[in-house]
């Protein structure tokens, strides 16, 4: 009977350690909320890295800029990457979501694109200008188009159309989804877009852009996680390889300078 009740010891301790060890495994789990170009090509190429340090990456993907912070916030991601700082600030004031930002990874540099003309004296008086219609992108549209001055505007952080004192050209602005640009411009003269949106598009910043911000932009993007995450071990392994020479020389190499590292 010991014998017996050894053996069956034994196999309920064997069976807690495998069950364990599965719970463990499942726990390990990192998910990460990202747009499809270029934050899930950057996520991919780190999923071994992320092996390495004892985590399983999942990636889900997000057309939309409300919908990562909103899962996120809830509990629903362990991080986003998606977003600039002046965005994420922005929402989380308006929201209040509990959430932060912990590295910059990269900067996409908005461009003025269009399917009508190729240079900023083509653009016909009265013309209408298609910009993202959240409040940081749209200002950072603003901006750029006061920086080739073709608009002056009031001095403000976060700029509207409200905020336009000169207007040469009398241009008209179509305030829209930040998606959505891309195939607005067959309705438009010319939009700005992002650079992630450009070039799910199909379209080359570098080529394609009649004008695009420089490389002081202080728009980069960056892995967001909730306040109370911001020093868990997950977050820290996120931290390594969104910052490590493998990602940076992977930025470098696939987008040929259509976005930048930003560390």
């Amino acid at each position: 009977m010991k014998k017996i009740f050894a053996i069956l010891t034994a196999a309920l301790l064997s069976t807690s350690i495998l069950t364990a060890c599965g719970e463990k495994s499942s726990s390990e789990k990192i998910v990460v909320g990202a747009s499809a170009v270029p934050h899930a090509e950057i996520l991919d190429n780190v999923k071994e890295d992320l092996k390495e340090l004892g985590f399983e990456l999942e990636v889900k993907v997000f057309n939309d800029y409300v919908l990562p912070n909103t899962a996120l916030s809830e509990g629903q991601l362990d991080a986003n990457f998606f977003q600039h700082i002046p965005y994420l600030e922005e929402m989380n004031s308006k929201e209040n979501l509990g959430i932060t930002w912990t590295v910059k990874v990269h900067i996409e540099p908005m461009g003025l694109y269009s399917d009508k003309i190729s240079s900023l004296d083509e653009l016909k008086d009265g013309a209408t200008i298609a910009i993202p219609n959240d409040a940081t992108n749209g200002s950072r549209a603003l901006k750029l188009l006061a920086d080739n001055g073709l608009i002056t505007l009031k001095d403000s952080e976060i700029a509207s159309v409200l905020d336009i004192t000169s207007n040469e050209k009398n241009l008209k602005f179509k305030e829209l989804d930040a998606p959505a640009l891309p195939r607005t411009l067959v309705d438009v003269d010319a939009a700005v877009i992002n650079t992630n949106y450009a070039i799910e598009g199909d379209l080359n910043p570098l080529e394609d852009a009649i004008v695009i911000e420089s490389a002081e932009s202080p728009y980069a993007n960056v892995l967001a996680v909730k306040e109370e995450n911001k020093d868990s071990e997950k977050t820290k392994a996120l931290n390594t390889v969104l910052n490590s020479e493998k990602t940076k020389k992977f930025i470098e190499e696939k987008y040929e300078g259509s976005i930048f590292p930003a560390f």
